[in-house]
């Protein structure tokens, strides 16, 4: 076993040579980049990155769209010893600024002028950075502090540099750092977990023993998740490297279905969103059509569940089903490519009844779970047993116990280092080599793990993305219109807002309008509503896309520790005021 994830790379790009590796689109075709031509390029691009003065333990932001680039980039930065510090391509300019200057980050990757307009203005003001390296011609339009390199430029300087990089990379060890990623923490401050090669290295092994029985052999990848998501560097990119695996770099979430077909995968890691979005397609165009291909296409649904959940079909309900197989299933799988093995959901929890649509049309969906602290997989579901409610068994080399209040605590190699420049929330997660999850479970009599609540208030998206609510509700109640809010979308592909007018700006409201109308007459009408809507638009203009909030709903009476919906200490109680307006936010995403 390679002792780090650069060292792997090299012994499989020895191995497998000029076998295809990497594909992306170059005008409408999808265009191969070989394993050797791969290694060819990290070694040149280490070789700049070390002439420029990046050593050992440095810090590289690489901000970047999934492509060809991101993945040789990452490599190059780790042959050095370096570390990549990957940021998410929505992220805000004051986020950019966080992440910079928080990491003591030496030099930064960006891919695109879109990109730039966002992450240059704040390199400028990144104390330690030194340079920047652009995939693509930048457009610049001021004078910046440090110097900006082209790619191509630093490839083909790194071919004539005399630097032996694969002798350099035995050298990193296990317990080396090889990325840093930023996550949400309590009150929103993003921290840098440091994850070092034996903790992806771990995930890999892990994933592989517990996912043998599909069959894993010459295997194709289709990568959509952002690969600055812990979930999608580990699944999407370590571990097709790990089996020598090809990537495909899906175009876009409108594209995804089409990109199947045309790559044709074997195995999807993804996050429940994506599940989402094939299914709501699919019964869309279900709705469409209609008819005898609508009734049978449900009728397979409802036959497969049963058969998965091992309820009694009979005589009539088995052969119905066999004859579904080929009405129904081999079409919908021809769809998805035909070669389809498993889909396997990480990142935020799986809805059951998603799982089962897929499990029902003979399309396996894998659910597991972790966390950017645990590299970040800690259990997935086995072929040998697909437990849907479940997150399935622990991965192998992994010590797993459920503390006396129900926090499930982990501990092995894939626990991070630690948070980067913050010992107290270090200290707060790791005890005695305990990883503390913040959730909830238990493990059940197969010891497959349930997750039943989460101790942090940190919503966790459908999409995988961690965003903290606080952050948010800070933002809107700074705005005269609103006094108190509750941000919810935990699972949910976007964010909702439980809004309580101020009650000041109801009353000049009121008088402005002259209205003689109670405040829950008030907050009913259309106009006020615009009212607090422009509120809203002026925070989402400060908020990255996942931030956003999409759509509100306004209620009279403020949250007090009266009624319960606050504590002494005057924090929103969530799970009081959501049983009391549950509904009414569950019913905005309808």
């Amino acid at each position: 076993m390679a002792e780090n994830l650069v060292t792997l790379f090299f012994d499989q790009s020895e191995r497998l040579k000029d076998k295809p590796f990497l594909w992306q689109k170059v005008n409408a075709t999808y265009q191969p980049t070989s394993w050797s031509e791969a290694a060819k390029t990290i070694i040149s691009l280490a070789r700049w990155l070390k002439n420029k003065g990046i050593e050992k333990g440095d810090h590289v932001i690489l901000v970047s769209e999934n492509r060809t680039e991101w993945a040789l980039a990452d490599l190059a930065i780790m042959a050095v010893g370096g570390v990549t510090v990957p940021t998410y391509t929505t992220n805000t300019q004051s986020d950019h600024r966080h992440i910079l200057n928080n990491s003591q980050a030496r030099a930064a990757i960006i891919s695109t002028q879109k990109l730039a307009s966002q992450v240059l203005p704040a390199t400028h003001e990144a104390a330690e950075l030194e340079f920047v390296l652009s995939l693509e011609k930048l457009d610049l339009k001021q004078e910046l502090s440090h110097p900006v390199y082209h790619w191509d430029q630093a490839i083909s300087e790194g071919e004539k540099i005399d630097f032996d990089i694969r002798e350099n990379a035995k050298s990193i060890h296990r317990d080396d750092t090889a990325c840093m990623i930023y996550t949400s923490g309590t009150g929103g401050t993003p921290k840098g977990v440091i994850q070092p090669h034996r903790a992806i290295l771990h995930n890999l092994r892990g994933a592989t023993e517990v996912l043998k029985d599909i069959g894993l052999s010459d295997e194709t990848f289709l990568s959509f998740l952002p690969l600055s998501h812990s979930y999608e560097h580990t699944a999407g990119l370590m571990w097709p490297i790990y089996l020598g695996a090809q990537i495909y770099y899906a175009e876009s979430a409108d594209k995804l279905v089409n990109n199947m077909a045309e790559c044709r995968p074997t195995i999807m890691t993804a996050v429940p969103r994506l599940y989402e979005m094939i299914r709501l397609k699919i019964l869309r165009g279900l709705e469409q059509a209609g008819g005898t291909k609508q009734k049978l296409f449900h009728k397979a649904v409802a036959l497969g569940t049963d058969k998965h959940l091992g309820k009694p079909l009979g005589f009539v309900g088995n052969l119905q089903n066999l004859l579904l197989d080929l009405l129904v299933r081999r079409k919908v799988k021809k769809r998805f490519g035909g070669r389809l093995k498993a889909m396997v959901s990480g990142g935020a929890p799986l809805n059951v009844e998603v799982g089962l649509f897929f499990q029902a049309l003979d399309i396996h969906i894998f659910q597991g779970y972790g966390q950017t602290e645990s590299g970040p997989v800690i259990s997935v579901n086995s072929p040998k047993q697909i437990k849907m409610h479940t997150v399935g068994p622990i991965l192998a080399q992994t010590d797993l116990k459920i503390a006396t209040d129900g926090e499930i605590l982990v501990r092995g190699d894939l626990v991070m280092s630690g948070y980067w420049r913050n010992d107290k929330a270090t200290k707060e997660v790791l005890k005695d080599g305990w990883l503390h999850t913040g959730d909830i479970g238990f493990l059940d009599e197969d010891h497959y793990l349930q997750i039943t609540d989460r101790k942090k208030d940190i919503i966790v998206n459908s999409g995988g993305e961690n965003i903290s609510p606080q952050r948010i509700e800070g933002f809107l109640c700074l705005e005269k219109e609103i006094s108190q809010c509750m941000v919810y979308g935990d699972q949910r592909p976007h964010l909702v807002a439980l809004i309580v007018p101020d009650e000041e700006f109801l009353q000049t409201y009121a008088n402005d309008n002259g209205l003689e109308l109670s405040n829950e007459e008030i907050i009913a009408s259309e106009a006020f509503r615009k009212e607090i809507s422009k509120a809203v638009s002026r925070v989402n203009s400060h908020l990255s896309n996942i931030e956003k909030i999409r759509k509100f709903t306004l209620i009279a009476t403020p949250f007090t520790i009266e009624n319960e919906q606050m504590t002494p200490t005057l924090k929103v109680r969530r799970h009081v005021i959501l049983e009391r307006f549950g509904e009414q936010l569950t019913s905005l995403y309808n």
